[in-house]
């Protein structure tokens, strides 16, 4: 046993010295420890690194374009909405001269209606006169009928009490020249 602890002792110190000592083995190991490493750094890089700097890249991009359509969407916006506000101001003023023209239109309307209207009742007036006329001498008429179914009757009496004929014309005569025409025209 004792033999055992003295090799065990013995190979012990001997790894003692490997760890300080800077042998072939160690550089080997190293050197393709720092080969790997940059070989997995570079398809790291290319499987990894890459696509996520394209993806900040392609966000980075998007997010700028959004913010660049924003800024064009509210100076149009803002272009649309002075335009409207022109167009309403516009509005109002056509709304005010269509309002004036309609007035004028009314009051064109409104004296042609009267113009008309006065026509219509001087014709009326006209008409109504006419008929009047027409009724005073349908009455004149009447009474002149009657003045002289009147005046012959007169006459006839006055005839049977011993007039003739020439002077019973006469008689009516007479008495129409009397009466006259003033008398039944009024």
């Amino acid at each position: 046993m004792n033999a055992q602890v003295s090799t065990a002792f013995i190979l012990a110190a001997a790894d003692e010295t490997r760890l300080f000592d800077l042998d072939w083995q160690l550089l080997h190991d190293a050197s393709l420890m720092i080969v790997a490493i940059f070989v997995l750094m570079l398809i790291m890089g290319h499987f990894l690194f890459n696509p996520a700097r394209k993806f900040l890249q392609d966000r980075s991009d998007r997010i700028k374009n959004d913010l660049d359509t924003a800024a064009k969407d509210k100076a149009e916006a803002i272009a649309l909405k002075t335009e409207y506000e022109e167009k309403i101001r516009g509005i109002d003023k056509q709304a005010d001269e269509i309002m004036a023209d309609a007035r004028k239109r009314a009051l064109a309307s409104e004296a042609d209606i009267l113009a008309k209207a006065r026509e219509e009742a001087s014709r009326i007036i006209a008409r109504a006169n006419q008929e009047a006329e027409l009724e005073k001498q349908k009455v004149a008429d009447q009474v002149k009928t009657e003045m002289i179914s009147i005046a012959s009757m007169m006459a006839g009496k006055v005839v049977s009490a011993n007039i003739d004929t020439t002077v019973q014309g006469a008689l009516v005569d007479e008495t129409l020249r009397e009466i006259g025409e003033s008398t039944w025209l009024s």
